[in-house]
Protein backbone atom coordinates (compact mmCIF):
# COMPACT_ATOMS: atom_id res chain seq x y z
CA UNK A 1 0.00 0.00 0.00
CA UNK A 2 1.44 3.45 -0.90
CA UNK A 3 3.01 5.38 1.97
CA UNK A 4 0.83 8.42 1.32
CA UNK A 5 -2.22 6.29 2.17
CA UNK A 6 -0.68 5.45 5.54
CA UNK A 7 -0.07 9.16 6.03
CA UNK A 8 -3.78 9.71 5.60
CA UNK A 9 -4.54 7.22 8.33
CA UNK A 10 -5.02 3.92 6.52
CA UNK A 11 -3.26 1.23 8.50
CA UNK A 12 -3.57 -2.31 9.77
CA UNK A 13 -3.44 -3.68 13.28
CA UNK A 14 -5.55 -0.99 14.93
CA UNK A 15 -6.88 -3.44 17.52
CA UNK A 16 -5.48 -6.28 19.56
CA UNK A 17 -6.26 -9.93 18.84
CA UNK A 18 -8.90 -10.18 21.56
CA UNK A 19 -10.78 -7.22 20.10
CA UNK A 20 -10.72 -8.69 16.60
CA UNK A 21 -12.01 -12.01 17.92
CA UNK A 22 -14.84 -10.31 19.80
CA UNK A 23 -15.79 -7.95 16.97
CA UNK A 24 -15.92 -10.67 14.34
CA UNK A 25 -17.54 -13.39 16.40
CA UNK A 26 -20.74 -15.04 15.19
CA UNK A 27 -23.45 -12.38 14.85
CA UNK A 28 -26.02 -14.77 16.34
CA UNK A 29 -24.78 -17.53 18.62
CA UNK A 30 -26.30 -20.89 17.63
CA UNK A 31 -29.20 -22.20 19.68
CA UNK A 32 -28.52 -25.02 22.10
CA UNK A 33 -30.94 -27.94 22.43
CA UNK A 34 -33.04 -26.32 25.16
CA UNK A 35 -33.23 -22.97 23.38
CA UNK A 36 -34.28 -24.67 20.17
CA UNK A 37 -37.11 -26.53 21.89
CA UNK A 38 -38.33 -23.34 23.56
CA UNK A 39 -38.20 -21.44 20.26
CA UNK A 40 -39.96 -24.24 18.38
CA UNK A 41 -42.70 -24.37 21.00
CA UNK A 42 -43.76 -20.82 20.05
CA UNK A 43 -44.79 -21.91 16.54
CA UNK A 44 -48.53 -22.23 15.90
CA UNK A 45 -47.88 -24.71 13.03
CA UNK A 46 -50.29 -22.77 10.83
CA UNK A 47 -52.12 -24.80 8.19
CA UNK A 48 -51.96 -22.02 5.59
CA UNK A 49 -48.66 -20.72 6.88
CA UNK A 50 -47.74 -17.30 5.47
CA UNK A 51 -44.07 -18.00 6.23
CA UNK A 52 -43.97 -20.69 3.53
CA UNK A 53 -45.29 -18.27 0.93
CA UNK A 54 -42.73 -15.68 2.00
CA UNK A 55 -39.82 -18.11 1.62
CA UNK A 56 -38.30 -17.94 -1.90
CA UNK A 57 -37.43 -21.64 -1.69
CA UNK A 58 -40.86 -22.70 -0.35
CA UNK A 59 -39.53 -24.55 2.67
CA UNK A 60 -42.29 -26.18 4.73
CA UNK A 61 -41.44 -24.13 7.80
CA UNK A 62 -44.19 -25.37 10.18
CA UNK A 63 -43.22 -28.97 9.37
CA UNK A 64 -39.52 -28.58 10.11
CA UNK A 65 -40.23 -26.65 13.31
CA UNK A 66 -42.64 -29.38 14.43
CA UNK A 67 -39.94 -31.94 13.71
CA UNK A 68 -37.53 -30.01 15.92
CA UNK A 69 -40.18 -29.77 18.64
CA UNK A 70 -40.65 -33.54 18.55
CA UNK A 71 -36.94 -34.26 18.79
CA UNK A 72 -36.33 -35.23 15.18
CA UNK A 73 -34.03 -32.42 14.08
CA UNK A 74 -32.32 -34.54 11.42
CA UNK A 75 -35.70 -34.98 9.73
CA UNK A 76 -36.18 -31.22 10.05
CA UNK A 77 -32.87 -30.67 8.28
CA UNK A 78 -33.92 -32.93 5.41
CA UNK A 79 -37.22 -31.04 5.10
CA UNK A 80 -35.22 -27.82 4.76
CA UNK A 81 -32.51 -29.16 2.47
CA UNK A 82 -34.94 -30.86 0.11
CA UNK A 83 -36.04 -27.36 -0.90
CA UNK A 84 -32.88 -25.40 -0.18
CA UNK A 85 -29.63 -27.36 -0.34
CA UNK A 86 -27.80 -24.31 1.03
CA UNK A 87 -30.15 -23.95 3.98
CA UNK A 88 -27.23 -23.68 6.38
CA UNK A 89 -25.85 -20.51 4.80
CA UNK A 90 -29.29 -19.07 4.16
CA UNK A 91 -30.06 -19.49 7.85
CA UNK A 92 -27.11 -17.17 8.50
CA UNK A 93 -27.48 -14.54 5.78
CA UNK A 94 -31.11 -14.58 4.66
CA UNK A 95 -33.01 -11.40 5.64
CA UNK A 96 -35.64 -13.38 7.52
CA UNK A 97 -36.85 -10.13 9.11
CA UNK A 98 -38.28 -9.09 5.73
CA UNK A 99 -39.31 -12.57 4.55
CA UNK A 100 -40.63 -15.49 6.63
CA UNK A 101 -40.35 -13.86 10.06
CA UNK A 102 -41.98 -10.63 8.92
CA UNK A 103 -45.24 -12.46 8.14
CA UNK A 104 -45.07 -14.87 11.08
CA UNK A 105 -48.37 -14.84 12.98
CA UNK A 106 -46.43 -14.31 16.21
CA UNK A 107 -44.78 -11.22 14.70
CA UNK A 108 -48.11 -9.80 13.54
CA UNK A 109 -49.82 -10.44 16.88
CA UNK A 110 -46.98 -9.84 19.34
CA UNK A 111 -44.16 -8.14 17.51
CA UNK A 112 -41.86 -11.09 18.20
CA UNK A 113 -41.68 -13.77 15.49
CA UNK A 114 -40.71 -17.39 15.86
CA UNK A 115 -36.93 -17.60 15.37
CA UNK A 116 -37.25 -19.33 12.01
CA UNK A 117 -33.76 -18.54 10.77
CA UNK A 118 -32.04 -19.66 13.95
CA UNK A 119 -34.11 -22.85 14.09
CA UNK A 120 -33.17 -23.58 10.49
CA UNK A 121 -29.52 -23.20 11.41
CA UNK A 122 -29.96 -25.46 14.43
CA UNK A 123 -31.33 -28.26 12.28
CA UNK A 124 -28.98 -27.98 9.31
CA UNK A 125 -25.83 -27.47 11.39
CA UNK A 126 -26.71 -30.51 13.46
CA UNK A 127 -27.00 -32.74 10.42
CA UNK A 128 -23.89 -31.36 8.74
CA UNK A 129 -21.85 -31.84 11.93
CA UNK A 130 -22.56 -35.56 11.65
CA UNK A 131 -21.11 -35.61 8.14
CA UNK A 132 -24.43 -36.91 6.86
CA UNK A 133 -25.62 -36.17 3.33
CA UNK A 134 -29.33 -37.01 3.21
CA UNK A 135 -29.67 -37.44 -0.56
CA UNK A 136 -28.55 -40.08 -3.06
CA UNK A 137 -27.92 -39.91 -6.79
CA UNK A 138 -30.28 -41.51 -9.22
CA UNK A 139 -28.95 -43.93 -11.84
CA UNK A 140 -26.58 -42.24 -14.32
CA UNK A 141 -28.34 -40.67 -17.30
CA UNK A 142 -25.26 -40.23 -19.48
CA UNK A 143 -25.99 -36.50 -19.79
CA UNK A 144 -23.34 -33.87 -19.03
CA UNK A 145 -24.21 -30.32 -18.04
CA UNK A 146 -21.90 -27.33 -17.70
CA UNK A 147 -22.61 -24.91 -14.87
CA UNK A 148 -20.81 -21.56 -15.08
CA UNK A 149 -20.29 -20.15 -11.59
CA UNK A 150 -19.78 -21.93 -8.26
CA UNK A 151 -21.98 -19.54 -6.30
CA UNK A 152 -25.37 -20.28 -4.70
CA UNK A 153 -27.28 -20.52 -8.00
CA UNK A 154 -24.68 -22.69 -9.71
CA UNK A 155 -24.14 -25.01 -6.78
CA UNK A 156 -27.88 -25.45 -6.17
CA UNK A 157 -28.38 -26.23 -9.85
CA UNK A 158 -25.46 -28.66 -9.90
CA UNK A 159 -26.65 -30.52 -6.80
CA UNK A 160 -30.19 -31.00 -8.09
CA UNK A 161 -28.91 -32.17 -11.48
CA UNK A 162 -26.51 -34.60 -9.80
CA UNK A 163 -29.38 -35.98 -7.70
CA UNK A 164 -31.16 -36.83 -10.94
CA UNK A 165 -28.16 -38.79 -12.22
CA UNK A 166 -26.57 -36.22 -14.52
CA UNK A 167 -22.84 -35.49 -14.56
CA UNK A 168 -22.08 -31.85 -13.88
CA UNK A 169 -18.97 -29.76 -14.45
CA UNK A 170 -18.97 -26.48 -12.54
CA UNK A 171 -16.64 -23.86 -13.98
CA UNK A 172 -15.63 -20.86 -11.89
CA UNK A 173 -13.19 -18.04 -12.54
CA UNK A 174 -12.08 -17.79 -8.92
CA UNK A 175 -9.69 -20.06 -7.07
CA UNK A 176 -12.37 -21.09 -4.54
CA UNK A 177 -16.01 -22.09 -4.76
CA UNK A 178 -18.89 -20.40 -3.01
CA UNK A 179 -19.41 -17.18 -4.94
CA UNK A 180 -20.84 -14.42 -2.78
CA UNK A 181 -21.19 -16.84 0.14
CA UNK A 182 -17.41 -17.13 0.17
CA UNK A 183 -16.36 -13.68 -1.00
CA UNK A 184 -19.23 -11.25 -0.64
CA UNK A 185 -20.84 -11.26 2.81
CA UNK A 186 -19.75 -9.88 6.15
CA UNK A 187 -17.26 -12.08 8.00
CA UNK A 188 -19.32 -12.02 11.20
CA UNK A 189 -22.30 -13.55 9.38
CA UNK A 190 -20.42 -16.68 8.35
CA UNK A 191 -17.65 -17.69 10.72
CA UNK A 192 -15.40 -20.73 11.02
CA UNK A 193 -15.00 -21.08 7.23
CA UNK A 194 -18.60 -22.25 6.97
CA UNK A 195 -19.03 -21.36 3.29
CA UNK A 196 -16.22 -23.71 2.24
CA UNK A 197 -17.45 -26.45 4.57
CA UNK A 198 -20.95 -26.21 3.10
CA UNK A 199 -19.56 -26.60 -0.42
CA UNK A 200 -17.59 -29.69 0.60
CA UNK A 201 -20.69 -31.15 2.23
CA UNK A 202 -22.84 -30.41 -0.83
CA UNK A 203 -20.37 -32.18 -3.13
CA UNK A 204 -20.87 -35.43 -1.20
CA UNK A 205 -23.80 -36.12 -3.54
CA UNK A 206 -21.21 -37.12 -6.16
CA UNK A 207 -21.24 -36.54 -9.90
CA UNK A 208 -20.04 -32.92 -9.63
CA UNK A 209 -16.62 -31.79 -10.85
CA UNK A 210 -15.47 -28.24 -10.13
CA UNK A 211 -12.94 -26.48 -12.35
CA UNK A 212 -11.43 -23.30 -10.92
CA UNK A 213 -9.58 -20.47 -12.61
CA UNK A 214 -11.54 -20.49 -15.88
CA UNK A 215 -14.01 -17.83 -16.90
CA UNK A 216 -16.64 -17.52 -19.60
CA UNK A 217 -15.37 -15.20 -22.29
CA UNK A 218 -11.74 -15.58 -21.30
CA UNK A 219 -11.12 -19.31 -21.42
CA UNK A 220 -14.16 -20.58 -23.28
CA UNK A 221 -17.18 -19.24 -25.15
CA UNK A 222 -20.83 -20.10 -24.72
CA UNK A 223 -20.67 -21.82 -28.11
CA UNK A 224 -17.78 -23.98 -26.85
CA UNK A 225 -19.86 -25.11 -23.88
CA UNK A 226 -22.89 -25.81 -26.04
CA UNK A 227 -20.86 -28.04 -28.34
CA UNK A 228 -19.33 -30.02 -25.47
CA UNK A 229 -22.27 -30.38 -23.07
CA UNK A 230 -25.91 -31.40 -23.29
CA UNK A 231 -27.03 -28.22 -21.49
CA UNK A 232 -25.53 -25.09 -19.96
CA UNK A 233 -26.51 -23.15 -16.84
CA UNK A 234 -25.17 -19.63 -16.37
CA UNK A 235 -24.85 -18.60 -12.74
CA UNK A 236 -21.71 -16.48 -12.77
CA UNK A 237 -23.17 -13.52 -10.93
CA UNK A 238 -22.16 -9.95 -11.67
CA UNK A 239 -18.45 -9.51 -12.25
CA UNK A 240 -18.38 -5.76 -12.88
CA UNK A 241 -18.49 -3.00 -10.28
CA UNK A 242 -20.09 0.37 -10.99
CA UNK A 243 -17.68 3.27 -10.61
CA UNK A 244 -18.41 6.59 -8.92
CA UNK A 245 -17.83 8.51 -12.13
CA UNK A 246 -16.41 11.50 -10.25
CA UNK A 247 -13.35 13.54 -11.04
CA UNK A 248 -10.68 12.34 -8.67
CA UNK A 249 -12.21 8.94 -7.97
CA UNK A 250 -8.88 7.36 -8.91
CA UNK A 251 -7.15 8.86 -5.87
CA UNK A 252 -5.42 6.62 -3.37
CA UNK A 253 -7.78 5.52 -0.63
CA UNK A 254 -10.81 4.90 -2.87
CA UNK A 255 -11.78 1.30 -3.57
CA UNK A 256 -14.75 -0.92 -4.30
CA UNK A 257 -16.61 -2.17 -1.24
CA UNK A 258 -16.91 -5.56 -2.94
CA UNK A 259 -13.11 -5.90 -3.03
CA UNK A 260 -12.78 -4.75 0.57
CA UNK A 261 -15.29 -7.35 1.78
CA UNK A 262 -13.64 -10.07 -0.31
CA UNK A 263 -10.17 -9.23 0.99
CA UNK A 264 -11.45 -9.27 4.56
CA UNK A 265 -13.26 -12.58 4.09
CA UNK A 266 -10.13 -14.24 2.75
CA UNK A 267 -7.80 -12.78 5.38
CA UNK A 268 -6.53 -15.35 7.86
CA UNK A 269 -5.25 -12.59 10.15
CA UNK A 270 -7.59 -9.62 10.55
CA UNK A 271 -4.78 -7.52 11.98
CA UNK A 272 -3.33 -7.45 8.48
CA UNK A 273 -6.41 -5.81 6.93
CA UNK A 274 -5.87 -2.07 6.54
CA UNK A 275 -8.62 0.38 7.41
CA UNK A 276 -8.78 4.16 7.58
CA UNK A 277 -9.35 6.49 10.49
CA UNK A 278 -12.19 8.32 8.72
CA UNK A 279 -14.10 5.97 6.43
CA UNK A 280 -16.96 6.90 4.09
CA UNK A 281 -19.10 4.26 2.38
CA UNK A 282 -21.28 5.29 -0.55
CA UNK A 283 -24.40 3.19 -1.16
CA UNK A 284 -27.57 1.94 0.47
CA UNK A 285 -27.60 -1.81 0.02
CA UNK A 286 -26.33 -4.81 1.92
CA UNK A 287 -22.82 -4.45 0.51
CA UNK A 288 -22.64 -0.87 1.78
CA UNK A 289 -23.81 -1.87 5.27
CA UNK A 290 -21.44 -4.85 5.42
CA UNK A 291 -18.50 -2.67 4.41
CA UNK A 292 -19.40 0.09 6.85
CA UNK A 293 -19.93 -2.20 9.83
CA UNK A 294 -16.75 -4.14 9.18
CA UNK A 295 -14.70 -0.97 8.80
CA UNK A 296 -15.91 0.03 12.25
CA UNK A 297 -15.16 -3.43 13.67
CA UNK A 298 -11.64 -3.24 12.23
CA UNK A 299 -11.00 -0.14 14.31
CA UNK A 300 -11.96 2.86 12.16
CA UNK A 301 -12.68 5.87 14.35
CA UNK A 302 -15.39 7.45 12.20
CA UNK A 303 -17.48 5.55 9.67
CA UNK A 304 -20.21 7.27 7.66
CA UNK A 305 -22.57 5.57 5.23
CA UNK A 306 -24.03 7.98 2.66
CA UNK A 307 -27.02 7.16 0.46
CA UNK A 308 -28.56 9.34 -2.22
CA UNK A 309 -32.18 8.70 -1.28
CA UNK A 310 -34.12 8.37 1.98
CA UNK A 311 -33.72 5.58 4.53
CA UNK A 312 -37.06 4.13 3.48
CA UNK A 313 -35.68 3.55 -0.02
CA UNK A 314 -32.46 1.89 1.05
CA UNK A 315 -32.13 -1.69 -0.19
CA UNK A 316 -30.64 -2.68 3.16
CA UNK A 317 -33.39 -3.69 5.57
CA UNK A 318 -34.31 -1.65 8.62
CA UNK A 319 -32.71 -4.39 10.71
CA UNK A 320 -29.40 -4.00 8.88
CA UNK A 321 -29.59 -0.21 9.14
CA UNK A 322 -30.16 -0.52 12.89
CA UNK A 323 -27.27 -2.98 13.14
CA UNK A 324 -24.99 -0.47 11.46
CA UNK A 325 -26.12 2.28 13.79
CA UNK A 326 -25.62 0.05 16.83
CA UNK A 327 -22.00 -0.48 15.78
CA UNK A 328 -21.39 3.25 15.59
CA UNK A 329 -21.91 3.85 11.88
CA UNK A 330 -23.41 7.25 11.06
CA UNK A 331 -25.97 7.17 8.23
CA UNK A 332 -26.55 10.23 6.03
CA UNK A 333 -29.33 10.09 3.47
CA UNK A 334 -30.44 12.21 0.52
CA UNK A 335 -26.88 13.07 -0.42
CA UNK A 336 -25.18 12.32 -3.75
CA UNK A 337 -21.40 12.32 -4.23
CA UNK A 338 -20.24 15.46 -5.95
CA UNK A 339 -16.43 15.57 -5.84
CA UNK A 340 -13.34 13.95 -4.36
CA UNK A 341 -10.81 16.28 -2.79
CA UNK A 342 -7.18 15.59 -1.99
CA UNK A 343 -3.67 15.72 -3.38
CA UNK A 344 -2.88 12.23 -4.61
CA UNK A 345 -4.88 10.61 -1.84
CA UNK A 346 -8.42 11.35 -0.77
CA UNK A 347 -8.78 13.82 2.10
CA UNK A 348 -12.42 14.81 1.77
CA UNK A 349 -15.43 13.79 -0.26
CA UNK A 350 -18.11 16.32 -1.07
CA UNK A 351 -21.82 15.48 -1.25
CA UNK A 352 -24.76 17.45 -2.56
CA UNK A 353 -28.05 17.17 -0.68
CA UNK A 354 -30.99 16.09 -2.84
CA UNK A 355 -34.65 15.30 -2.50
CA UNK A 356 -35.92 11.76 -3.10
CA UNK A 357 -36.16 12.45 -6.83
CA UNK A 358 -32.43 13.25 -6.75
CA UNK A 359 -33.03 16.95 -7.44
CA UNK A 360 -30.30 19.12 -5.87
CA UNK A 361 -31.32 21.31 -2.95
CA UNK A 362 -28.39 23.68 -3.36
CA UNK A 363 -26.73 22.54 -0.14
CA UNK A 364 -23.62 20.43 0.18
CA UNK A 365 -21.38 18.90 2.83
CA UNK A 366 -17.74 17.80 2.93
CA UNK A 367 -16.77 14.74 4.95
CA UNK A 368 -13.23 14.06 6.08
CA UNK A 369 -12.12 10.77 4.56
CA UNK A 370 -8.88 8.88 4.22
CA UNK A 371 -10.70 5.81 2.88
CA UNK A 372 -13.81 5.65 0.68
CA UNK A 373 -15.68 2.51 -0.30
CA UNK A 374 -17.98 2.58 -3.31
CA UNK A 375 -20.99 0.26 -3.06
CA UNK A 376 -23.27 1.54 -5.80
CA UNK A 377 -24.03 -1.71 -7.55
CA UNK A 378 -22.53 -4.34 -9.82
CA UNK A 379 -22.97 -5.08 -13.50
CA UNK A 380 -23.00 -8.06 -15.82
CA UNK A 381 -19.72 -8.67 -17.62
CA UNK A 382 -19.37 -10.66 -20.81
CA UNK A 383 -20.01 -10.73 -24.55
CA UNK A 384 -21.90 -13.21 -26.69
CA UNK A 385 -24.46 -13.87 -23.95
CA UNK A 386 -28.16 -14.70 -24.39
CA UNK A 387 -30.63 -11.85 -24.81
CA UNK A 388 -30.37 -9.12 -22.17
CA UNK A 389 -33.19 -7.42 -20.31
CA UNK A 390 -32.55 -4.65 -17.81
CA UNK A 391 -28.77 -5.18 -18.14
CA UNK A 392 -29.11 -8.82 -17.07
CA UNK A 393 -29.83 -12.08 -18.88
CA UNK A 394 -33.47 -12.44 -19.83
CA UNK A 395 -34.99 -15.67 -18.50
CA UNK A 396 -38.32 -17.45 -18.30
CA UNK A 397 -39.92 -18.47 -15.00
CA UNK A 398 -37.83 -21.64 -15.06
CA UNK A 399 -34.60 -19.94 -16.09
CA UNK A 400 -34.60 -20.70 -19.83
CA UNK A 401 -32.79 -18.05 -21.88
CA UNK A 402 -33.22 -16.97 -25.49
CA UNK A 403 -30.62 -19.57 -26.52
CA UNK A 404 -31.86 -23.15 -26.80
CA UNK A 405 -30.18 -25.42 -24.28
CA UNK A 406 -28.97 -22.56 -22.09
CA UNK A 407 -30.47 -21.57 -18.72
CA UNK A 408 -29.48 -18.86 -16.24
CA UNK A 409 -30.17 -17.89 -12.64
CA UNK A 410 -28.90 -15.91 -9.69
CA UNK A 411 -27.63 -12.36 -9.81
CA UNK A 412 -26.79 -12.50 -13.52
CA UNK A 413 -30.43 -13.21 -14.44
CA UNK A 414 -33.12 -10.57 -14.71
CA UNK A 415 -35.98 -10.54 -12.23
CA UNK A 416 -34.40 -11.72 -8.98
CA UNK A 417 -33.69 -9.71 -5.85
CA UNK A 418 -29.98 -10.50 -5.45
CA UNK A 419 -30.42 -12.69 -2.37
CA UNK A 420 -28.65 -15.98 -1.68
CA UNK A 421 -31.97 -17.70 -1.03
CA UNK A 422 -33.42 -16.47 -4.33
CA UNK A 423 -30.34 -17.59 -6.22
CA UNK A 424 -30.70 -21.07 -4.70
CA UNK A 425 -34.34 -21.23 -5.74
CA UNK A 426 -33.53 -20.15 -9.29
CA UNK A 427 -30.71 -22.66 -9.60
CA UNK A 428 -32.89 -25.46 -8.26
CA UNK A 429 -35.83 -24.63 -10.56
CA UNK A 430 -33.59 -24.33 -13.61
CA UNK A 431 -32.12 -27.74 -12.82
CA UNK A 432 -35.58 -29.28 -12.78
CA UNK A 433 -36.37 -27.68 -16.15
CA UNK A 434 -33.04 -28.85 -17.58
CA UNK A 435 -33.75 -32.37 -16.35
CA UNK A 436 -37.23 -32.38 -17.89
CA UNK A 437 -35.85 -31.08 -21.18
CA UNK A 438 -33.04 -33.61 -21.37
CA UNK A 439 -35.24 -36.54 -20.41
CA UNK A 440 -37.98 -35.70 -22.91
CA UNK A 441 -40.28 -33.53 -20.82
CA UNK A 442 -41.41 -30.01 -21.55
CA UNK A 443 -38.67 -27.39 -21.36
Amino acid sequence: MPTDMFAQGIQSGRLNSEQYDANFADLHAPLNDHEALVAADRCYFCHDAPCITACPTDIDIPLFIRQIATGTSDAAAKTILSQNIMGGMCARVCPTETLCEEVCVREVAEGKPVLIGQLQRYATDGLMAKGVHPFERASPTGKRIAVVGAGPAGLACAHRLAMHGHDVVVIDARAKSGGLNEFGIAAYKSTDDFAAKEVDWLLQIGGIEIVHGKGLGQDMSLADLQSEYDAVFLGMGLGGVNGLGLEGDDKAGIMDAVDFISDLRQARDLSGVSVGRDVVVIGGGMTAVDAAVQAKLLGALNVTLVYRRSRARMNASAYEQDLAASKGVRIITNASPLAVHGNGAVREIEFEYTDDDLKPTGQSVRLAADQVFSAIGQSLVGDDLPAIEGRKIKVSETGATSVKGVWAGGDCAFGGDDLTVTAVAEGRDAAMDIHASLMGGAS
